[in-house]
């Protein structure tokens, strides 16, 4: 049984979709800037979500916003003094090629918020109809007084709001319940598309309710982001849509925790902001920030250092390492699997699943067996454990380990030992176990 937290019901619920297809819905980037580890975060966690449903033999329809229209890219682009394309074009780009340095798998749609123009529009339309959304300086307005279920996801108290209140900004903070803009009057040096209620250029909030129904529908599955969105763009997204069609929006809201730095939030004062280039730059690999994901559940805070990080790419090489010598993959480890797809199944319970993958790995099963499960268990770590070959000996070396062997059966040990220098030299490492010589290629 597959069982989610619904941030909605604040309970663990047992998955049921609408339809034979998943509908899954994520926030994705805000193409200003380059991704932070800390939304990759939500990202891959995102990813294993993807992963796990598919694991669980689901068909998944994954949509992914690009949100080219807000005010922090307009900030951006005037700053720079360049075009809000380049802005945009230039992030996505990046944010699309990080993707694969993570090994998170793509979205089947990527619409974007200037693409996405009319159908943002039909639905502003339609609120207004309904007579939930009303016209105010040039701007269109949603207002939340006439949805009483607002607040329902993040619990945001709205009692005592003053009539009338509106914002503006994108964003804004859990004791601002206010009327938000929908349509927004374009300013100098922003974008700015014609509607029959007058120029301008959608809100942040519409722009997910809009794509998310053109391809999945006006009732979906799942919806997921960081849980800094709850409130508003969550609370606000689910007000809009169901005062428009009348109907759930969502059946299923996850929502990933902060990742910490240092036991501090991030922040540009503190410096401590960093990007998956921030990672290479130090030699590591950005897989090893994906492992290290794997080991907080993924509603927890996850606290982020450095030592943490190379932690992880330790463990991740140990496992590099070995699984090449292992035999070749045959009937896999039962028992393993069986707990490994339970840890998975409730609630996405990442670091037990890894726990489950370790125990087996060092455990005294078949290496072929051990090696089966492994790649069973990676089409959800998404660790590229499946792409290891064995490590080739340089030329000369079987020759050399050869000799000490029959050196070491001599009881030469010197002579041998001397040997396990030259080999060393050439990059190759010697074990002496009962059953022969093991060698491994030494990492730089």
């Amino acid at each position: 049984m597959l069982r989610f937290y619904n941030f909605l019901s604040r309970k663990v619920e047992e998955f049921k979709p609408f339809g034979k297809v998943v509908g899954l819905y994520t926030c994705g980037p805000t193409v200003y800037d380059y991704v932070h580890i800390g939304n990759w975060r939500t990202f891959v966690f995102e990813d294993f979500l993807k992963r796990v449903l598919k694991f669980n033999r689901y068909k998944v329809k994954h949509v992914m916003n690009i949100t080219d229209i807000e005010d922090k890219i307009f900030k951006k682009a005037q700053e720079e003094k360049v075009s809000i394309e380049k802005i945009t074009k230039s992030y996505e780009k990046a944010f699309l090629a990080d993707l694969k340095k993570l090994n998170i798998q793509k979205a089947e749609v990527y619409p974007r918020a200037t693409e996405s123009i009319d159908s943002i529009i039909a639905l502003v339309k339609k609120l207004l109809d309904k007579g939930v959304a009303y016209k105010k300086g040039g701007s269109v307005y949603f207002s939340i007084s006439k949805f009483g279920a607002y607040g329902k996801l993040s619990g945001t108290n709205v009692k005592g709001v003053k009539a009338g209140a509106r914002v503006d900004v994108d964003e804004y903070g859990k004791e601002n319940p206010s009327d938000f803009a929908l349509w927004k009057k374009s300013k100098a040096g922003e974008v700015e598309f014609d509607a029959p209620f007058g120029k301008g250029r959608p809100g942040w909030h519409i722009e997910c309710s809009a794509m998310s129904m053109k391809f999945l529908g006006e009732s979906f599955d799942i919806h997921t982001g960081g849980v800094d969105l709850l409130f508003p763009h969550h609370e606000n997204e689910i007000a809009q849509s169901e005062a428009a069609t009348g109907k759930k929006f969502v059946r299923f809201w996850l929502e990933g925790e902060h990742l910490l730095i240092d036991g501090q939030k991030m922040a540009k004062s503190l410096k401590n902001i960093f990007t998956l280039e921030d990672i290479i730059k130090r030699g590591l690999d950005p897989l090893s920030l994906r492992y290290l994901f794997l080991t907080a559940h993924y509603r927890s805070k996850l606290n982020y250092t450095w030592k943490s990080l190379e932690a992880a790419q330790n463990a991740l090489n140990n496992l590099r390492e070995e699984i090449p010598d292992w035999d070749e993959p045959k009937i896999g480890c039962a028992e393993f699997e069986g707990d490994f797809k339970e840890a998975i199944s409730n609630d996405l319970d990442m670091p037990k699943a890894l726990s489950v993958m370790w125990k087996m790995a060092k455990s005294d099963y078949p290496s072929s067996a051990k090696h089966q499960s492994i790649l069973v268990m990676d089409q959800v770590l998404g660790l590229e454990l499946g792409k290891l070959e064995k490590a080739q000996l340089p030329k000369g070396a079987t020759g050399l380990i050869e000799k000490r062997e029959k050196l070491r059966k001599q009881e030469k040990f010197e002579e041998s030992d001397k040997l396990r220098k030259e080999l060393l030299k050439i990059g190759v490492e010697v074990e002496d176990t009962a059953e022969g010589p093991k060698w491994k290629i030494k990492k730089n």
